[in-house]
């Protein structure tokens, strides 16, 4: 199944973009795109190779793990949030996401769709929107951030 792809460019050098993007993550990540939903989740981000985020309760969902960590240059995590919106448990099983930062641009690669058998045809094309308006928000942040 074809792998996705997106890209942004910024007006920041690849290890400034990188540095937001991961040190950042739940700063700028749409909270619409996460488990709990937008005005539920409580916090979000990168902790201990896992990304995760915190809703009602306090409850943890921890959906990716870093599979990759170059810093300024690429960062690669497993997408465990199954078409039907069921945990993976298996990194191996899920999706995988590789994010490159060269130059000013940053591109995204969501490869194996196919682990997810009839449905990732689906899912896959689910996310045809999802990836542009992500690193749109992510562009917008960086563009905030950097001109305080």
């Amino acid at each position: 199944m074809r792998e996705l792809t997106a890209r942004v460019e910024l007006t920041v050098p690849s290890d400034v973009a990188f540095a937001i993007f991961t040190d950042e993550f739940g700063r700028w990540w749409p909270p619409e795109f996460s488990w709990s939903g937008a005005g539920q989740v409580t916090d979000m981000g990168i902790l201990d190779g896992v990304l995760y985020e915190l809703g009602p309760h306090n409850l943890q969902w921890d959906w990716g793990r870093v599979l990759a960590w170059e810093r300024g240059r690429r960062f690669v995590f497993s997408w465990q949030i199954g078409p039907d919106r069921v945990p993976v448990p298996r990194a191996e099983d899920a999706t995988e996401v590789e994010v490159t930062f060269d130059g000013s641009a940053v591109h995204v690669v969501h490869r194996g769709w196919e682990r997810h058998g009839d449905a990732g045809e689906e899912y896959r094309t689910s996310f045809e929107e999802v990836w542009p308006y992500v690193l749109g928000r992510f562009a917008e942040y960086v563009g905030l951030r950097t001109s305080a």
